[in-house]
């Protein structure tokens, strides 16, 4: 609203001496909206908008980027005051000295040099006013991020539950209901953390398609049901064949991270489980109740990873035998520890020292001695010792109640919450962030799911927090799908 209100009073803030900010730069997530909010600010403004991906600047011929640039601001200068939106900015605007020595990579240093002079160069005019979007803020050319270039960086974030539940009134007014539209968005909004507005979108349209499909005139629950599972885990693959064997322990697998979750104070408790083979690789999957704090304590993430290793433990106690299908667990566990111990500072020998790791592969040298790398391994190695002892305790002193959800799972192959509280009773804890137990049956009688995107986590905590969804996958050569349990 800020850049509308510029546009509409531009004389306001001149007469005090003012200069209204060159551009933004909108940083988000993919599907959050970037472009649609550009088209917005421009439409509030009344003012002619010009639309361009970063990806088109560049061709094969030399000398076509920096044209296409100038030739853009031309003609946003001559219907000034105008909006310029460049998408995907990151494909023109990366750090230069980048990417070899390759002709392509000079193409693009020219059209950046050219959008930095037609920005705030000699010769520049006011009237234009440049937005731009990206979801990769940390590789843009410092100069790009100057004052007078993009004076505002907006960070349009995932919408949080007010924010999606107006979003799907948006999308659900189109759609033929058997009920209002707030009916459905008060309770899937609070059921969908994590969702980005197009994801929303899909929901709702996969929704209506397999209504369409199942020859329905109205849009149900169920059909909702079906579209996130089906967004969550892929297509049921009803003719995949499964050992009895098998799907015991995956059962069995589960109801130990539900009875785990359950009993654990700062776990997050179970709402829905599945054991119905999905997609390619996963045979079941978990939702769970977000936690969305955006600090964590020590006893909190202890508590997080006892859920985490709740799987393997119920196999071992229940079964007798352990399985490959808590590859992922132990992979999270291990990320999630060594962040407590090396990150986080939460470890008394190694100190109140931090080590983060860099993002996207492994480091050939790393920024502390031998002896501190030995103390950081005994630490993680002891830290995940404890917390499984924990869970295994857990486990036992609960091992009826693990199969009989397990026994329940086997027969119904979907449980709810409501499912659980049968068995396992109230909650014993209710933290004072989260819905109800009591709020969240009567949104389970509905028969909603939850998100199957990863936990938002805070930049303060940068660590690999267990899933709101988790899968079950099927053998160790499918064990690289980006999931947990």
């Amino acid at each position: 609203m800020e850049f509308v209100h510029f546009l509409k009073n531009p004389k306001k803030y001149e007469d005090l001496g003012a200069k209204i900010p060159k551009g933004a730069l909108l940083v988000g997530p993919p599907g959050t909206g970037k472009t649609l909010l550009a088209k917005a600010t421009a439409g509030e403004s009344g003012v002619p908008f010009l639309s361009i991906s970063g990806s088109d600047f560049m061709e094969m011929f030399v000398g076509v980027g920096p044209s296409r640039v100038r030739n853009l601001f031309q003609e946003a200068r001559q219907c000034a005051p105008s909006i310029v939106f460049i998408d995907e900015i990151d494909a023109i605007g990366r750090a230069r000295g980048r990417g070899g020595f390759s002709g392509s990579n000079d193409e693009r240093e020219s059209t950046l040099n050219q959008l930095l002079v037609e920005m705030d160069g000699f010769g520049t005019t006011s009237g234009v006013v440049v937005l731009a979007g990206t979801n990769r803020p940390d590789i843009l050319d410092k100069a790009l991020l100057r004052p007078g270039r993009f004076d505002r960086q907006i960070a349009i974030d995932k919408p949080d539950i007010k924010g999606r539940d107006q979003i799907f009134r948006i999308y659900l007014k189109k759609l033929k209901l058997d009920n209002k539209p707030s009916f459905y968005s008060q309770r899937l909004a609070a059921l969908t953390p994590g969702f980005a507005g197009a994801d929303i979108a899909n929901v709702c349209n996969e929704a209506a398609l397999i209504a369409a499909r199942s020859e329905e005139t109205q849009i149900t629950m169920q059909h909702f049901e079906s579209a996130i599972d089906r967004i969550i885990g892929g297509l049921e693959k009803k003719n995949r064949v499964i050992s009895k064997l098998e799907r015991r322990t995956v059962a069995y697998h589960e109801s130990g991270h539900a009875v785990a979750g359950w009993f654990l104070e700062h776990a997050e408790p179970l709402l829905k489980v599945t054991i119905v083979p999905r997609g390619t690789a996963a045979l079941g999957f978990a939702q769970y109740v977000p936690n969305e704090n955006l600090l964590m304590t020590k006893e909190q993430l202890f508590d997080m990873t006892c859920m985490t290793l709740g799987g393997r433990a119920a196999e071992e106690v229940l079964i007798g035998k352990i399985s490959t299908g808590a590859q992922n667990d132990l992979e999270k566990v291990t990320k999630m520890t060594y962040a407590q111990v090396a990150v986080y500072g939460f470890s008394e020998k190694v100190g109140l020292l931090s080590f983060p790791q860099k993002d996207g592969g492994f480091e050939l040298s790393k920024p502390y001695s031998n002896q501190t790398a030995s103390i950081i391994d005994d630490e993680v190695r002891e830290w995940v010792g404890k917390a499984y002892k924990k869970t295994v305790e857990l486990i036992t002193e609960h091992k009826e109640q693990v199969a009989q959800i397990a026994e329940l799972l086997l027969e119904k192959e979907v449980l709810h919450q409501d499912d659980l509280t049968r068995v396992l009773g109230e909650r014993p804890f209710k933290a004072l962030d989260q819905p109800t137990t009591t709020s969240l049956r009567k949104v389970s009688r509905m028969v909603v799911t939850t998100a199957k995107h990863q936990q938002r986590t805070p930049s303060c905590l940068m660590i690999h927090l267990p899933q709101l969804v988790t899968l079950y996958p099927r053998s160790v050569s499918l064990l690289n799908v980006r999931a947990v349990h």
